[in-house]
């Protein structure tokens, strides 16, 4: 995970980062207040390509995010806008950065209360950023309420007010931004829900933070892009068996949809041979549809050990509607004791609701072989009790007790290993949520998992593989079937090909 420009940084982490890059002195280092220059100055381009010259509210709160709106008066006044600034608090009371630059700013700094939000052509919410440690009360739900109700369009420096930056929870209410300015790296709440719908179009600002001050920051969390991973290149010499060879554990005969999603899915995105196995009755419908899989009869959990025995059988997709119950938790632990990477999806995690533990202690005691579990959030909380800040602490604490790479999924579907690592997604596009999309998402990470591709990073490539798959649809209508035949199209896009 070198990609240090896709690492997210929490409110404490981007602090930390400031005291550092001031700590290195010059010439290696800045000055806070060249860093607070520099972020006003990131805030006015902003401003300047989006809008044209017009009268301007930058409502400034009692901290530095504060201080960051005084320099964008300046800045602006400088260019000839309108500028009203108001400030939430007592002159007075400001310090350090802030107080400097509330002094350089030669106009006059109104009270926040004498100020009608609706006589402005734009609004810098400049109020408390990212550090924000309680929910809004008073007077400032109201102004945030004015704010959003007024029709006035806003640009928000480092996250819009009310919102956490660490988890993207509201507190108590938050101000609705059409841009949001950050500075060196984004944070969590940009991309987590709901922090993310408040943000609008969010733009990360080179401040003069050097990158070395991430040496010394320990950050875990990543933004999903493909430059985090690597899909497996297919050589010119390179036969099936190369590829690996994913089986898909069947429903019954009257729940073959599923199954069958994921393994046209895992064909797609590459498997050298895909199979499905189960019932006689179940392959009869399965064989009314497919010609490039392959079917395989399986009656119980024996059979699948035997099965799993043949070291050429290396990836397993195992859930998708094939019921609740002692089958598919014998199954499932069936499966573990094999060799094979595994998904374990829907059903196959709903059937250890009663006991999550045994399948925990199934997963850690393998010896080799990935597991990959794919919960949305109604079966995440059949086998987990976790209460946490954010998402991201949500999926990491899982991943540990469970000791699978976790794919906590959803509009911000979150991946984490047990080892501490996150990485947050966001490319998912809201027709992405329909019947079946799921299981093509688990026949996507088995079909990689197949091709040698480590859990975590089989992981973060079928989440983003899917979501772009979804966007390349390009609007309604997406139905899950769509998604497979899709998949090759975005491997091309994005350069994955034969060499």
């Amino acid at each position: 995970m070198c990609q240090n420009k896709n690492l997210l940084l929490t409110p404490k982490q981007m602090a930390k980062a400031d005291a550092l890059a001031v700590k290195s002195g010059v010439p290696n280092g800045v000055t806070s207040i060249e860093l607070m220059e520099n972020a006003g100055l990131a805030v006015v381009k902003t401003i300047l390509k989006h809008y044209a010259p017009c009268k301007v509210l930058i409502i400034c709160g009692p901290g530095n995010n504060g201080g960051d709106g005084f320099v964008v008066a300046r800045l602006l006044k400088q260019h000839g806008w309108l500028v009203d600034v108001a400030l939430f608090g007592d002159k007075a009371r400001l310090k350090g950065d802030a107080k400097i630059n509330a002094d350089k700013f030669d106009g006059e700094i109104k009270s926040l209360n004498s100020m009608n939000i609706k006589n402005a052509d734009l609004i810098v919410d400049a109020l408390f950023g990212a550090g924000l440690d309680r929910d809004l009360t008073g007077e400032v739900l109201e102004i945030v309420a004015n704010i959003n109700q007024c029709g006035v369009p806003v640009v928000a420096i480092d996250v819009p007010t009310g919102i956490d930056g660490e988890t993207g929870q509201v507190k108590g209410a938050a101000i609705k931004a059409n841009h949001t300015v950050s500075f060196f790296r984004a944070k969590p709440a940009h991309y987590l829900l709901p922090g993310r719908e408040y943000c609008g179009e969010l733009h990360i600002a080179d401040i003069g933070i050097p990158d070395r001050v991430l040496q010394e920051i320990d950050a875990n969390t990543w933004l999903n892009r493909p430059n985090l991973w690597t899909l497996p290149q297919k050589k010119l010499s390179a036969h099936k068996y190369d590829a690996g060879h994913c089986i898909i554990v069947s429903g019954d005969e009257l729940h073959t949809g599923a199954a069958r999603l994921a393994a046209r899915a895992a064909l797609r995105i590459g498997a050298g041979l895909v199979s499905l196995v189960g019932s006689k009755a179940a392959l009869l419908i399965h064989a009314a549809h497919l010609s490039s899989i392959m079917l395989k009869p399986l009656s119980n959990a024996n059979d699948l050990s035997l099965l799993l025995a043949d070291k050429r059988f290396n990836s397993l997709v195992i859930g998708p509607a094939l019921g609740v119950g002692q089958n598919t938790r014998d199954l499932v632990l069936a499966a573990l004791a094999s060799s094979a990477n595994i998904v374990i999806d829907a059903d196959g995690l709903t059937s250890f609701s009663n006991n999550p533990k045994q399948l925990f202690e199934a997963i850690k005691a393998r010896k080799s072989g990935q597991v990959v579990l794919t919960p949305h959030g109604g079966e995440f909380a059949k086998i987990f009790n976790i209460k946490a800040n954010s998402k991201v602490d949500v999926a990491l604490k899982s991943a540990k007790i469970s000791g699978a790479a976790i794919i906590l999924k959803g509009a911000d579907t979150v991946i984490a290993t047990p080892d501490g690592l996150a990485i947050i997604n966001d490319n998912a596009p809201p027709y992405l949520a329909t019947a079946g999309s799921g299981d093509v998402l688990a026949g996507i990470i088995g079909g990689l998992l197949a091709q040698g591709m480590s859990g975590f990073k089989a992981a973060a490539a079928g989440v983003y593989l899917h979501g772009a798959a979804g966007g390349a649809f390009g609007g309604q209508g997406l139905i899950a079937d769509d998604l497979p035949d899709i998949l090759p199209q975005v491997m091309n896009e994005l350069g994955f090909r034969v060499y």
